[in-house]
């Protein structure tokens, strides 16, 4: 069977299973339309042989339970809303002299660190594979920025008196 073949036969067969077992777990469209696809692409890549089509079809099921388990517990889903939850919400405006406009006022490489640390609750090691930095850049940028960010609101000098 070539890969087109396969490709057809599995979605003939399987793709509405997987469509309604990953709705069932997520509530939504899109992300079970993306388990469906992430399904198939690894049953492609991956070829599995199976002593039946039950074998192959409870395989197919339970790996597609898995992945909407996985996505279920990312960190990622917890920290985000749909855009229909978040449509009516007006974006945050800095007012002068806020500690948001200080970070607005940030090197961009200083700034985004400092955002993603205080304001969206990221740890280093996150934003340093968000960013694709190591996690030791990460921490000395946080030091940076924070001592800028003294010197922007007027906090303690940075020179010590004898």
């Amino acid at each position: 069977m070539t890969c087109q073949q396969r490709a057809e036969y599995l979605a003939q067969t399987y793709s509405d299973a997987i469509l309604r077992l990953s709705y069932t777990y997520l509530k939504n469209t899109s992300d079970a339309q993306d388990i469906c696809q992430s399904v198939f692409v690894k049953l492609l890549t991956q070829p599995q042989e199976f002593e039946s089509v039950e074998h192959e079809r409870a395989y197919i099921l339970r790996m597609a339970a898995n992945a909407c388990k996985d996505l279920l517990k990312s960190p990622w889903r917890k920290r985000t809303c749909g855009l229909e939850a978040c449509g009516d919400l007006p974006a945050p405006q800095a007012e002068e002299g806020s500690v948001l406009s200080a970070v607005n006022e940030l090197p961009a490489h200083y700034r985004s660190v400092i955002y993603l640390y205080y304001y969206e609750g990221y740890s280093a090691g996150e934003i340093g594979t968000i960013l694709g930095i190591p996690r030791a850049t990460v921490h000395t940028r946080l030091a940076r920025g924070r001592e800028k960010l003294r010197g922007i609101l007027g906090g303690a000098d940075d020179e010590q008196t004898v």
